[in-house]
């Protein structure tokens, strides 16, 4: 076995919509909740084991070489025709009158393929930060200036026959939401699904609802500047055994319910908060801003691109509880969705966002930020050779960051988690937290 896993570029390209977009789709507008999302990538990780059956003789039923390239090619072909639907994806960002817009020329997306000198196992059996970031074809901190694309795909092949397969999209274009809409899209066409069965993917909609404005004239800054610090990112397992448990600790007579995003994120936030009386000798003042998906709230389940808004909870208590935290959580998340229920307009997101800059922007408050990707459905990515064994990201470069994700049952819970590194040395010996979740066990 290797003693260090090396990635090597085999190949590199572009891959252009299979059919051109037509004439009256070739501007596609961002809309005004795009306007605030950072110019960043989402990254995501799928891993797939080779699962290939072993003939009579011991030999592999596909070879190893023929196997890649089959596979490869399917890659490809799939994602050319996906992109016919998913076509801003395949196109380039430019401004005028400081308002932003995709040009949907069909320039195409990045494709690279490469060879890694080691089985998936090695990846697998001990995750972290460091080696996932060699499996995506960019930096998360990258700016589509410097990149040129939209979105970039990194197919990963392994010694073994496994693959990885590394997928990074500009916020400005997509959310969580939007990303899992589009993996599912792409690995059923890699299958020769019905494309009648495949999710609607709805662009420019978001945009004639929420045109986007120009935020100068507003004195508000679109997209606000991510501080990148050198955090540590852990990995936090709760199974779906301890993620019962995790709930009837949490269940009061005000939440009698809890939901499983919902305890874990009140956990974490607990023990941030126990990392603040370990600094500071007291508790300060904690917010913990939930990223919401809206199109429910709204009224718009299908819509492309990012629909996202930031539930504001905040405790000031000396002893908070982990059924407390969960009680703020609800009540936080019901009266969103009653300010935001009946509809929203440009200046109303224009407003919330202003609100959300100037909570962060509080000093004398630790903030905290939880994104859930949660029922997303990246597990349903089957292109042909089963559905992954695992689902990851190598967390966020910016402190005080929790993103959630299913594990791989549907049930259980990945925290992946970045904090600065003497505030992560406190949470990861946190013993309650310890008590519910495993800290980067083996991803099979």
């Amino acid at each position: 076995m290797c003693s260090e896993m090396r990635v090597e570029v085999i190949d590199k390209e572009i891959v252009t919509p299979s059919s051109p977009t037509p004439h009256h789709l070739t501007t596609s507008n961002l809309s005004v909740f795009d306007q605030f999302l950072p110019d960043l990538y989402v990254p995501l990780l799928l891993f797939y084991p080779n699962n290939s059956t072993i003939n009579h003789k011991g030999n592999m039923v596909d070879h190893h070489y023929s196997l890649i390239t089959e596979r490869s090619k399917l890659l490809k072909t799939s994602l050319s025709e996906t992109l016919s639907r998913f076509y801003p994806f395949a196109g380039r960002i430019f401004s005028h009158n400081n308002i932003l817009s995709i040009c949907c020329n069909d320039q195409g997306v990045a494709f690279i393929q490469t060879h890694v000198n080691c089985p998936i196992s090695k990846v697998l059996e001990k995750p972290h930060a460091g080696m996932l970031n060699q499996l995506l074809p960019n930096d998360i901190e990258s700016t589509f200036e410097s990149t040129g694309y939209l979105l970039l795909v990194q197919a990963n092949f392994f010694e073994c026959g496994g693959i990885a397969i590394g997928v990074s999209i500009s916020h400005k274009i997509a959310d969580g939401f939007t990303l899992g809409t589009f993996i599912r899209s792409w690995a059923a066409m890699g299958l020769v699904t019905d494309v009648v069965a495949l999710p609607t993917a709805e662009f420019g909609v978001a945009a004639s609802l929420w045109p986007p404005q120009d935020l100068s004239i507003k004195s508000l800054q679109t997209s606000r500047e991510y501080v990148y610090e050198d955090c540590l990112k852990r990995r936090f397992f709760f199974d779906a055994s301890n993620i019962l448990r995790l709930k009837s600790k949490a269940a009061s007579a005000i939440v009698p319910n809890p939901t499983r995003v919902e305890v874990v994120s009140a956990l974490i936030w607990k023990c941030a908060m126990d990392v603040s009386r370990s600094n500071f000798g007291v508790i300060r003042p904690a917010m913990l801003f939930l990223a919401a998906n809206m199109r429910k709230v709204l009224g718009h389940p299908t819509l492309m691109g990012n629909l996202l808004g930031y539930v504001p909870t905040k405790t000031q208590e000396s002893e908070a509880t982990l059924q407390s935290l969960v009680a703020i959580l609800r009540e936080g998340i019901e009266k969103f969705k009653v300010n935001y229920g009946n509809g929203v307009s440009g200046d109303d997101i224009c407003q919330h966002f202003k609100e959300h800059e100037d909570l962060m922007g509080k000093n004398d408050i630790n903030n905290y930020t939880c994104s859930s990707w949660c029922r997303f459905g990246f597990y349903e990515a089957n292109f042909g050779w089963g559905k992954p064994s695992w689902v990851t990201m190598p967390g966020m470069p910016i402190k005080n960051v929790i993103i959630l994700i299913d594990a791989k049952d549907g049930e259980g819970v990945e925290a992946l988690l970045s904090f600065k590194e003497d505030d992560m040395a406190i949470i990861e010996t946190n013993k309650e937290l310890l008590a519910y979740a495993s800290l980067n066990p083996i991803a099979i």
